[in-house]
């Protein structure tokens, strides 16, 4: 077993805590309406939102997966942080035992924010993750996100 780890961070001329409610407190209904071919829709298994809840995404006709579970592990609304991990799908595999995201939006200057991200991905047995797929999943990541900020440009009043 192996441990990838990757940050990226990416701008947004959206202020923190208005970024944090549309994307994680309302994601899941705002990613399948602006994306359907990406996301098609997100499910509440278990629990009701907060840390131990799991969730079932169902991927859209654009994307190569159907469908993942994942757990949330943490969210804290005040320090615009979340982190979750998918625990099941095919999007794991027989390559990766987990993939764990760590997101905190921060504030800039100017007003808007940034959002990192942290990726973990735990590998099964001696599997490797290539650069190449490192860097199609942060544009694939970058893509969703610059288009649910359009989104929020275009409907000053979501949120």
């Amino acid at each position: 077993m192996g441990v990838v780890t990757y940050d990226m961070e990416i701008p947004s001329k959206i202020p923190p805590t208005k970024l944090f409610k549309a994307f994680i407190i309302d994601g899941d209904n705002l990613v399948p309406k602006v994306l359907p071919h990406a996301i098609k829709c997100v499910k509440i298994l278990e629990g009701d939102g907060c840390a131990g809840t799991i969730k079932e995404v169902t991927f859209g006709e654009g994307s190569h997966h159907k469908c993942v579970k994942q757990r949330v592990d943490a969210i804290d609304k005040d320090n615009l942080t979340y982190s979750y991990t998918i625990i099941e799908g095919d999007v794991l595999a027989d390559k990766f035992e987990s993939i764990s995201y760590h997101i905190k939006i921060v504030a800039c200057p100017d007003g808007g924010s940034i959002c990192k991200n942290r990726s973990i991905y735990t590998t099964k047995g001696d599997c490797k993750v290539s650069e190449e797929e490192i860097k199609l999943g942060k544009e694939k990541a970058s893509e969703i996100f610059k288009a649910l900020e359009a989104y929020l440009l275009a409907n000053p009043d979501y949120c």
